[in-house]
């Protein structure tokens, strides 16, 4: 039995997450929220999970590589200085990092590279999320982690290649790019969809969200599946071993 210690506990994906803890046969070994005991939760626990803020990851790496213990990142909105924080504590402690717990997103991201692939430039990808109205980040980290499994599948760099926003005279479309449009509404928990248009076709992949649950179970999955790693940075979809 696994001791789970959660980070961002008092959230609405903290209270799902401590439920699926329990559910699969795991031991809730406690949960923090703002100036919590990082420290003291880290030593009481095998793995962490971490669903809070970027602002807090930084603390949240060093308590966890201090215990030498792994933690599940599933924090949202962050950017380059906190990915090299990540690519840093991975080298003392198993890391993975997602902007989506859910089995099936991750699944659906393999198809999308796949996809991406194997279709040529003139194919436009779109992609289109829809999250509840009280989310602060967009897109969101799994439109980008769509985004990115369409740029790998072309061998491009979505960085390179995003368009986030159009308003005004445009001008057309630029072969090549990877487009995002975000919706925010009522208490949709997310929906994605990742269009891929051509000439006279168009084929589209979703998944849709109905609850945070499955966003849980997911992050405990990969908490088991961490615990038994060495030290390095993971991703979902070696969970699923894509």
């Amino acid at each position: 039995m696994a001791r789970i210690g959660i980070i961002g506990s008092a959230g609405r994906m903290g209270q799902a997450i401590a439920e699926a803890i329990t559910a699969a046969g795991e031991e809730l070994s406690g949960g923090i929220d703002r100036d919590g005991d990082i420290g003291g939760l880290a030593a009481h626990s095998d793995v962490l999970i971490d669903f809070s803020t970027p602002t807090a990851l930084e603390a949240n790496l060093d308590a966890a590589v201090d215990a030498g213990i792994p933690i599940v990142v599933g924090t949202t909105g962050l950017e380059e200085r906190h990915h090299w924080l990540i690519d840093s504590a991975a080298q003392h402690i198993p890391v993975l990092q997602t902007g989506n717990t859910s089995l099936g997103v991750t699944l659906l991201a393999h198809l999308v590279r796949e996809a991406a692939s194997r279709l040529g430039e003139d194919w436009d990808i779109e992609i289109v999320e829809t999250h509840h109205r009280m989310k602060v980040d967009a897109p969101s980290g799994t439109a980008l982690l769509l985004g990115e499994a369409a740029a790998k599948g072309r061998e491009v760099s979505l960085a390179e290649t995003a368009v986030r926003a159009r308003d005004g005279i445009t001008g057309q479309r630029e072969a090549g790019t990877i487009g995002f449009a975000a919706l925010r509404g009522g208490t949709v928990a997310g929906d994605h969809t990742v269009h891929f248009l051509g000439d006279s076709e168009r084929l589209s992949f979703s998944h849709l969200a109905e609850n945070r649950t499955i966003f849980a179970k997911g992050a405990v999955k990969a908490a088991q599946w961490l615990t038994h790693k060495h030290a390095g940075r993971y991703t979902m979809p070696e969970v699923l071993d894509l």
